[in-house]
């Protein structure tokens, strides 16, 4: 296993932590089936949780997982409540994201204190896409009183796009973007990463589709055409890590990541769906072309950066869940687009669910599903989560889709959400790998054997 020592420590007791033999079975055309086989994965991933327990942190999973794949994961369970009706991880899901929006602190924007040594836009975002889908699914607003008090989602996810619109780049260099680091201090906030634009672009889309506020769809497009300025996304939309401002964005980290094409394949769903207009339609299309044509092995998803030379760390283990997450709520704000991906899908949970043997129950998920058998003994949050949101995807015609304000809505909007001012803390700490959601300018030093750029080079 891939724990830290603390981490096992913690989880000693745990069943999930022993090993054994099975899988779990997975009837696509049945949605009991689906929904067991969701659960089985969610279960798998909630034993990791530790921040309901008493002197625990609620919100943070223990090492060596970081603040922002936690965020991600309390995603992951609203939108597992969503497809599968079963509200268990509610409870632990809004306690969680109450506590990490630092209301507390008058600052109700995920910026959390304690996580100001590094903190990523990305990080902040992940948090903030998940108070979306909160408000998305109709997940009921947090009460104006009580130990719960707190802020709408909507208004959750307003903040963080009021204070990132804020942050973006009006000194000239690079001609615009967002850094990856919000504070200045922090190692790594020279670079423009895709991760941390393409999650602004994520969340101005959405935020346009559910309030229709013009605002929102300026801001969609503008993030969307510096991407396309600088060849973060190149003429064929294969999407590349970043760039940084050191060299005025001239040379760009060409390593492809799942988590960058689906988060901007979402955002893109999300703007078809509210204007209909054609030039989304073709760049909807054009991505998954290239998805299915990159980031499928036998037609089975994979991280064609590190999932054959084995060099996947622990972030990067968990971001086929957000491909799998991206392309279900693709499916459902452009239902024409099912049928360009489906099959894929049906073939990648059909090969998670055949690999997922490990843990005393035989149903631990690991990471790498085209190999037909369990091929390593890491299966961590991460690969809970890829395995769950793959699984869940197959019951989109179970469900209604996203609410808007003006359809069935019910979180409270608030545009000027996130206007205090920040106070950056003066921190000077050097961060690992594990700190990003995405920075591959670090991470490639790890993957030597994709330094020379091309995904292709990879795969051969």
């Amino acid at each position: 296993m891939r724990f830290t020592s603390a981490a096992l420590s913690a989880l000693s007791a745990s069943p999930f932590l022993l090993s054994g033999a099975g899988a779990i079975e997975l009837d696509v055309n049945d949605p009991a089936s689906i929904k067991k086989a969701a659960g089985i994965a969610a279960a798998n991933m909630r034993v990791i949780y530790t921040g309901d327990r008493p002197g625990d942190v609620a919100g943070n999973l223990p090492d060596p997982y970081y603040w922002w794949e936690a965020g991600a994961m309390f995603g992951a369970f609203i939108d597992y409540w969503y497809y599968t009706g079963d509200d268990q991880y509610n409870n632990i899901t809004i306690q969680a994201l109450q506590h990490q929006s630092a209301y507390a602190d008058g600052a109700a924007a995920f910026e959390p204190k304690n996580q100001s040594n590094s903190l990523g836009n990305d990080d902040q975002a992940f948090w903030a896409m998940a108070s979306m889908s909160a408000a998305e699914n109709k997940l009921p607003d947090l009460p104006d009183e009580g130990p719960l008090k707190g802020p709408s989602w909507l208004s959750l996810t307003q903040a963080v796009f009021n204070r990132q619109a804020d942050r973006w780049n009006k000194t000239g260099t690079c001609g615009g973007g967002l850094n990856w680091q919000i504070y200045e201090y922090n190692k790594g906030f020279t670079y423009r990463n895709t991760i941390s634009n393409g999650c602004l672009f994520n969340m101005a889309a959405r935020l346009y589709k559910y309030t229709e506020n013009k605002t929102y769809s300026d801001w969609a497009s503008k993030t969307w055409d510096w991407e396309r300025s600088i060849d973060l996304i190149d003429k064929d939309f294969h999407f590349y890590d970043g760039a940084d401002e050191k060299t005025n964005c001239t040379k760009i980290d060409r390593v492809q990541w799942t988590y960058n094409l689906g988060v901007h394949l979402s955002g893109a769903a999300a703007m078809w769906n509210v204007t209909g207009d054609d030039i989304w339609k073709t760049r909807i299309t054009s991505m998954i072309k290239t998805m299915n044509e990159v980031f499928y092995k036998d037609n089975i998803m994979y991280e064609v950066a590190c999932e054959l030379n084995g060099k996947c760390n622990t972030d990067q283990r968990s971001f086929k869940a957000y491909l799998a997450r991206w392309i279900g709520y693709t499916a459902i704000s452009a239902p024409w687009t099912k049928d360009l991906m489906w099959k894929n899908m049906i073939a990648s949970a059909q090969a998670a669910a055949k690999v997922c043997t490990a843990g005393s129950k035989g149903s631990s998920c690991p990471l790498r599903w085209w190999q037909g058998t369990q091929p390593d003994d890491t299966f961590g949050v991460g690969e809970q989560m890829a395995a769950m949101e793959i699984f869940q995807n197959l019951l989109i015609a179970n469900v209604s889709g996203p609410v808007t304000e003006s359809k069935g809505g019910t979180s409270k909007s608030d545009p000027s959400a996130g206007g205090e001012p920040e106070q950056p803390p003066i921190i000077f700490s050097e961060i690992t790998n594990g700190d990003r959601a995405g920075a591959g300018f670090l991470t490639t030093l790890v993957i030597v054997g994709i330094v020379a750029g091309a995904w292709w080079m990879v795969a051969a």
